[in-house]
């Protein structure tokens, strides 16, 4: 693996009822192209808790930094980044973009629910899952059975209250986005992020994909990710 200094480090932050792992195909693709990749792993226990590990990661880079979120992910990268004048640009990939004082589950709200909306069980503690019975045809219908198959076993859950949560300061405001609507996605409704990428002005591209392109497409993700750090 062979480092450009004269590019940005990229800094990649999952979603809910995932981990860092999920972005493996689109780390060593980027690797390969000589950019430093660091792929955030989150708790899940709260947007705040979420927001501060990101920071502590983006604000540990030295130089410019591109920022990329997948769904829950945009919520925490649109906090973590806010400020910080290191972040050259933000990627939002079937990701939340949210506006001050908006929660997930306001911005749901919006727009008739995805199939997503009604899969997701609670344990006993209050975090969510995805139903495993459901979570091939919600989350990645477009990823190989086999790997449905360890995404589901392997899901990380997300505390309920982080989708109630909102942001105080939002980066988009300030810093140049770019945006991947899924157009297949069932766990985001594609119309929200559509709405989303508007309002923030993001340079949008629209991929015929379920809710993880990183993984069924990953090279279209990359090829966004470079765009956004040229």
């Amino acid at each position: 693996m062979s480092i450009s200094p004269d590019k940005p480090t990229i800094v990649l932050v999952h979603g809910a009822f995932a981990d860092a792992t999920g972005w493996q195909h689109v780390i060593l693709l980027l690797e390969a192209q000589g950019y430093f990749v660091v792929a955030v792993q989150n708790a899940l226990t709260s947007l705040s808790d979420d927001i501060a590990t990101t920071k502590r990661v983006i604000d540990a880079q030295s130089g410019p930094v591109v920022v990329v979120g997948h769904s829950y992910g945009g919520m925490v990268i649109t906090g973590a980044a806010a400020g910080n004048p290191h972040v050259k640009s933000l990627v939002y990939v079937a990701a939340y973009i949210p506006d001050l004082g908006e929660a997930i589950g306001q911005l749901n709200e919006m727009f008739s629910p995805p199939p997503l909306a009604t899969s997701i069980v609670p344990d006993a503690a209050g975090f969510l899952y995805v139903d495993r019975s459901k979570f091939h045809d919600v989350f990645c219908h477009d990823v190989p059975d086999a790997e449905a198959r360890i995404m589901a076993a392997t899901q990380k859950p997300i505390n309920s209250v982080s989708f109630g949560q909102s942001l105080e300061a939002v980066a988009w405001k300030e810093v140049p986005s770019w945006s991947i609507v899924a157009k297949a996605d069932n766990a985001i409704n594609p119309d929200l992020e559509r709405f989303m990428s508007q309002r923030a002005n993001a340079t949008t591209i629209e991929v015929d994909a379920s809710h993880v392109p990183f993984i069924s497409q990953p090279q279209v993700v990359v090829d966004v990710i470079k765009d956004a750090a040229q």
